[in-house]
This record gives C-alpha cells, sequence and structure tokens, in this order.
C-alpha cells in the first residue's frame, strides 16, 4: 500500500492538479480512495456515462477509442478527467493491461473539496485552458 504523500506525489505530476499546493493536493488525495484492478478489467467504457476519475499508481493500462490504440498509460496517468467534471460520456475505452491499483477521484468528493477551499476551482479552470490551448495547437498547428 502506498503512503498519503505518494498519493500527492501522484496527483503533482497530474497536469489537471499541476499548480494546486500540497496542502491542497493533500485534501484532494483524502477525498480520494485506493482501488485495485485485475488486468484485463475496464476503468472507463466509451460511451458509457461516468462520474469519477482515475489515477494509475501502480501497473498499465491501454486507451482505444473506437477501436483503435491511442496510447499505453502508466503510473501517474490520469483517466476520466472529463467525467468527473461534467459527468458527460467517456470519450474512450481504459483496460488495465497488468493489474492495477489506482487512486478513485469521484465528482462528491472532489466538489466538497472545492466548497471548502474554493481557490482549488481557479487552478483547474487554468489547468483545463492549457489542456485546451495544446489541443487546439496540435489540431491548428
Amino acid at each position: 500500500m502506498l503512503s498519503k504523500r505518494a498519493y500527492v506525489d501522484h496527483l503533482k505530476g497530474v497536469r489537471l492538479f499541476q499548480d494546486c499546493s500540497r496542502k491542497q493536493l493533500e485534501l484532494i488525495a483524502g477525498s480520494s480512495e485506493t482501488v485495485t484492478m485485475k488486468a484485463g478489467a475496464p476503468l472507463v467504457e466509451e460511451g458509457k456515462d461516468g462520474r469519477e476519475a482515475f489515477v494509475i499508481l501502480t501497473g498499465t493500462a491501454t486507451v482505444r477509442k473506437k477501436g483503435r490504440l491511442v496510447r499505453n498509460l502508466g503510473p501517474g496517468a490520469m483517466v476520466g478527467e472529463l467525467s468527473l467534471l461534467d459527468r458527460g460520456p467517456r470519450t474512450a475505452t481504459v483496460v488495465c493491461d497488468t493489474d492495477c491499483t489506482v487512486l478513485l477521484l469521484t465528482q462528491g468528493g472532489l466538489l466538497r473539496v472545492i466548497d471548502e477551499v474554493p481557490a482549488i476551482s481557479h487552478k483547474l479552470f487554468a489547468s483545463l485552458a492549457g489542456m485546451i490551448r495544446d489541443i487546439d495547437n496540435r489540431s491548428v498547428g
């Protein structure tokens, strides 16, 4: 079992949370739980609604969109962040290649932390804007 410090270190490496302070990351980590998934288990399924995101702590997973390989993920990668924020349908399927330990972040848990420390939302908005800019730059050039 990883320590709370390790969870915070993993969250710090996630782009969505990169601007959060250590104390804010501790609150986010405290609102989450660890889950162990077996190899072959789906973390998220394309088209299905979601309300949570996962940060891979140990193991590897594969992302597929419309059945096509998108990329492979390892420790520190986050999946499901869009559904975490908007409860919308999953944009891809992510399946564990190996047994994985993940940090499960629920929408309710994150919203409670944001209600407690509203400044976190400003940091999340800035991170999201940066992610959108990167996507725009890649698609337009």
